[in-house]
């Protein structure tokens, strides 16, 4: 159809004998791929439902099209727009997909934060294994030699195709290492690693057209393209992306788009027409390359905007504030032990504890209830006498409401506080689900004790400020506890006491 849609067909039920099975492979994983990618961007607080969806809508609309108008015969293949193996095609359209989703979605809870003065202040949520990460690109950097080289047809073009596939991410990774540890004083591991990512993707559309001094420069961008990425969407776009998928697969996607119309040379085995701009082939490859990564970009644009938008309005995207606190494996999948080891989850099933069918507190707004209601909810339990002195205050909470009791007590101006995080359970039941077809009862959820030592602040602002920052309208929402406090030594000065609460020097 004038190369815009292609046509469907079912061959491979109808003529399973003649059928292309290298091709839908070959198509099968890199359509794969550029759905996986948007995952990333989302990740931590998106619905699973929302997830299966829009990866339906990429696997089955998107890509499919865009892929027929590049390897498939249509308009920018008749054109000779070249995307070897998926710089545009995949990771340009899985990095735009990634973008558009973690914008609508919003970010994650407690990444960025408004300042007294109006800034926003943006917050490092850094990693829990360093090691995996590492692993898992070492592993997609062996896989990558099997996505650049599955189209190659001679050895000669396939022993070219890996030295620039390892040329262009090493490079990267080097780059990125130097100019971290220059600006911000120590080489960034994790940063390195999305800089491999980002030489793999960018040199995934020229590798097999371009020679190594082409693939030194693609990747030497690449390194510094991904920093600059991660930056731009943190503190000038004030977009969540968890993993930098936008910084590695769409910005590098479409700079490894762009790079085959300055790099590309005859030299490279089995290239005998693409010449780029520096290799003496004037603008003509480059307007080629950038007709298609604008077609491309305005139909992933326009279409998976759409798509997010309707899911949206009928069923979501982003899951509860609860449920992102507590994990969506746990919440969406009922896998109690999905975070054993660095979140704390009681899984023994050896406590049953019976429900309190009147938890209900008729309101979850603090100004509507009552003071009966909001001493149910987060009763004081420990008394304390109202002679002026120093108390230290200790609130049990839930985890999801963790970031509203430390901006209240921040706003109270408290100025130090212990955090620790516990497990805990009151008069009803805590979370029972099923594994592996058999009932539990993970009856100990994971809490939150805020700890605070106040003198100048009065007790009964702090805990007026901390019970409406917990309360949610039910029993159960955290408890607190006041004590009197016989002696404080600040150790650096010596001060005792009142002095020795008082951070003003």
């Amino acid at each position: 159809m004038i190369g815009l849609i292609g046509k469907p067909g079912l061959d491979i039920f109808t003529n399973y004998a003649e059928f292309d099975w290298s091709n839908f492979v070959f198509n099968l994983v890199f359509c794969a791929t550029t759905a996986t990618i948007v995952s990333g961007a989302m990740a931590e607080r998106t619905k699973f439902l929302s997830y299966c969806i829009y990866s339906g809508v990429i696997s089955a609309l998107i890509y499919p099209i865009e892929a027929h108008w590049i390897w498939g015969g249509g308009f920018l293949a008749q054109m000779g727009f070249h995307d070897f193996a998926g710089s545009c095609a995949i990771h340009m359209v899985g990095g735009i997909s990634a973008l558009i989703g973690a914008k609508i979605l919003g970010a994650r809870i407690g990444k960025f934060t408004k300042e007294k003065d109006g800034k926003v202040k943006v917050n490092a949520f850094p990693g829990h294994n360093l090691p995996i990460g590492c692993l898992g690109v070492f592993i997609l950097w062996l896989g990558w030699y099997g996505f650049n080289g599955a189209a190659c047809t001679s050895v000669e073009q396939l022993g070219s195709v890996f030295v620039t596939t390892t040329v262009a991410p090493a490079i990267a990774t080097v780059v990125c290492m130097v100019f971290t540890w220059v600006k911000y004083g120590k080489p960034d591991v994790s940063m390195c690693l999305n800089a491999s990512l980002a030489g793999l993707v960018a040199i995934t559309a020229p590798c097999d057209v371009t020679d190594v001094t082409g693939a030194l420069i693609i990747g030497a961008v690449a390194g510094l393209l991904v920093v600059f990425g991660v930056w731009f969407l943190d503190y000038k776009l004030h977009i969540d992306d968890p993993v930098g998928a936008v910084a590695v697969h769409c910005l590098n996607g479409i700079w490894g788009t762009i790079a085959v119309g300055l790099f590309a040379t005859t030299s490279a085995p089995g290239n005998d027409s693409i010449i780029g701009l520096f290799y003496g082939g004037g603008f003509k490859q480059l307007e080629l390359q950038l007709i298609g990564f604008a077609a491309v970009a305005a139909w992933t644009t326009v279409t998976i905007t759409i798509a997010f938008l309707i899911i949206k309005a009928l069923g979501g995207l982003r899951v509860s504030e609860e449920e992102e606190i507590v994990g969506l494996d746990a919440c969406e999948h009922g896998l109690a032990s999905a975070y054993s080891g660095f979140s704390i989850m009681d899984i023994s099933n050896t406590m049953t504890m019976d429900i309190n069918e009147n938890t209900s507190l008729g309101t979850d707004k603090y100004d509507e209830a009552s003071a009966v209601q909001k001493d149910a909810a987060v009763p004081v339990i420990t008394e304390y006498p109202a002679a002026a002195g120093m108390y230290k205050v200790v609130v049990i909470a839930k985890l999801s409401r963790y970031d509203h009791l430390k901006k209240a007590m921040n706003d109270l101006g408290v100025t130090g506080m212990t955090v620790t995080q516990v497990m805990g359970c009151g008069v009803q039941k805590g979370a029972g689900d099923v594994y592996r077809g058999v009932e539990m009862d993970a009856t100990l959820l994971p809490k939150v004790k805020v700890e605070v030592i106040i003198s100048k602040i009065p007790v009964d602002a702090v805990i007026t400020a901390a019970k409406k920052a917990l309360f949610t309208g039910h029993i159960g929402d955290g408890k607190i506890f006041v004590y009197n406090v016989a002696k404080v030594v600040k150790i650096r000065t010596g001060e005792e006491d009142f002095a020795a609460l008082q951070d003003v020097e």
